[in-house]
């Protein structure tokens, strides 16, 4: 099959989350399987120095936008480790910005007109590069007119008449939202300003404009995709996406082991894999307890936090009991992240009070993080809402064993202890199912008592989870599945 990708971040060009790492690691799997597979995002000023080697096709775009043309070329380089050939639409006056969509806490405020000069872009790349092309894959919001595009303007163009399209959801909480005469900039007749497609609630919404006109529609999770069919994960519109249940379709996110793999991994004082790890993990744990400023106690069970700290991280939950075991408890806790103030100074305020107890990191390194995966025995995630999560499966792989709240992909990825780690071989964490602070801290307590009293059942679920494979191998399979599966009903449709 021949791909198109098309997508607001991908590693190493730009990246705020986690679709930069999807964007960036799910074509190289998808070509290794023998498939082609073109990617294309903005060429900001961040792509443009990311240390890849990028060079001028010589092709220039003309962009109609709202009641002017907007000039911009086409700039091509490729994924690292790889022959996946990417293409950058460089405008400078809309891409040659310090940030991708937000400065200074505010969002730009041209952002709709931003991202319909990329996909009218996108939709012309594929015939000035004379591209042959099976699916257009977009994802979230800011790719939400490609699906549109091509069923309104380029079914019957040369060259798309058997093009189908995917519309892959990172996160419902991100649509795309403008005012209502932002519609003028997309070019598209005000016909298809109805409640059943772009409009929503007198606004513009462009993630529902590609669920509405996407011939398949996915997401990061299996669980995920049955969450946001119902309020309040479908924020607003779970009631297009049920409609819709029938071509939507939830895949879990892999896991590049290249990058994350204790075997190998080049941040880590010591490495180790399911086999050794008992004697290379304590090595690691020695080393962020120093690194920390914490005292070096091998008994007393470390507690790992990576992410953004916010209420949707769980860190509304995480604030009454991490005040409650400082005070009762020999737990370590090691924070790395940033995000709202008032949890920047609860942590600060609690590693000023309790260093032995609390270490803070905020801000963020990819160096430290690694580190912290190596070193904690235990990975904290208590999402309010997580579509997949990625950390729970690099804690997997390196020993942590995760504690999360039961939703989205956090509860596709980890089977609860109580499963018997002995006999079942998916059982690798632990799971607490409503979202209160009561149920975290008893869920914490129960995880905490097995790694001091049962030490076998303990390394057992370490080793369940070290061996699981949640590599991009079987994830890329089950998207080639989907491309084939659209493909196919978008030709009986067309024909």
């Amino acid at each position: 099959m021949k791909i198109l990708l098309a997508s607001s971040e991908v590693v190493p060009f730009a990246k705020t989350g986690g679709l930069a790492d999807v964007c960036g690691a799910l074509p190289i799997e998808l070509s290794r399987m023998g498939h082609q597979v073109t990617v294309i995002l903005p060429a900001y000023r961040c792509a443009k120095h990311c240390g890849q080697p990028i060079t001028d096709t010589g092709i220039d775009l003309e962009i109609p936008i709202g009641n002017h043309v907007v000039g911009g070329r086409l700039l091509r380089s490729q994924l690292p480790n790889s022959d996946v050939p990417v293409i950058l639409v460089d405008q400078p006056s809309y891409f040659d910005r310090n940030q991708l969509y937000r400065e200074n806490g505010r969002d730009y405020r041209d952002n709709c007109e931003r991202f319909v000069f990329f996909c009218r872009a996108v939709m012309e790349s594929i015939r000035l590069l004379e591209m042959d092309i099976d699916l257009i894959h977009a994802n979230d919001w800011q790719t939400g007119l490609l699906p549109a595009f091509l069923k309104v303007e380029y079914e019957n163009a040369r060259g798309y008449e058997q093009v189908a399209s995917l519309l892959t959801i990172h996160n419902m909480a991100y649509q795309g939202q403008f005012w209502h005469w932002d519609m003028l900039l997309t070019g598209l007749d005000w016909k298809y300003f109805n409640w059943r497609q772009m409009e929503y609630y007198g606004d513009l919404n462009l993630l529902k404009t590609g669920i509405v006109f996407a011939d398949s529609v996915s997401t990061v999770s299996p669980r995920y995709a049955q969450e946001i069919q119902t309020s309040p994960l479908g924020c607003g519109l779970e009631g297009v996406l049920y409609h819709r249940r029938n071509t939507l379709t939830g895949i879990i996110n892999g896991v590049d082991y290249q990058q994350w793999s204790p075997a190998t991994d080049g941040h880590l004082p010591a490495t180790y894999d399911e086999h050794t790890w008992t004697e290379g993990k304590p090595i690691c744990k020695r080393s962020l307890q120093q690194e920390m400023g914490l005292p070096e106690n091998l008994d007393a069970p470390l507690i790992g936090l990576v992410g953004r700290l916010a209420d949707q991280k769980g860190f509304d939950l995480v604030a009454p009991v991490i005040r409650k075991w400082v005070a009762s408890s020999d737990a370590q806790w090691v924070i790395l992240g940033t995000g709202e103030p008032q949890y920047h100074t609860l942590f600060e305020e609690l590693s000023a009070e309790y260093p032995s107890k609390v270490a803070a990191r905020l801000e963020f390194s990819d160096r430290l993080a690694h580190r912290i995966e190596a070193g904690s025995d235990i990975f904290l995630m208590p999402s309010r809402y997580e579509p997949c999560g990625l950390n729970q499966l690099y804690s997997l792989k390196y020993g942590a064993v995760p504690v999360v709240h039961a939703t989205g992909g956090l509860a596709d990825t980890i089977r609860d202890e109580s499963y018997d780690p002995y006999q079942d071989s998916q059982a690798n964490g632990f799971l607490f199912d409503r979202y209160e602070a009561l149920e975290l801290d008893q869920t914490l307590e129960r995880a905490c008592h097995i790694f001091r009293h049962d030490r076998s059942r303990w390394q057992q679920l370490v080793k369940n989870g070290m061996t699981q494979d949640w590599s991009w191998a079987e994830s890329a399979r089950k998207y080639a599945e989907l491309y084939e599966s659209t493909i196919a009903r978008a030709t009986q449709i067309c024909v």
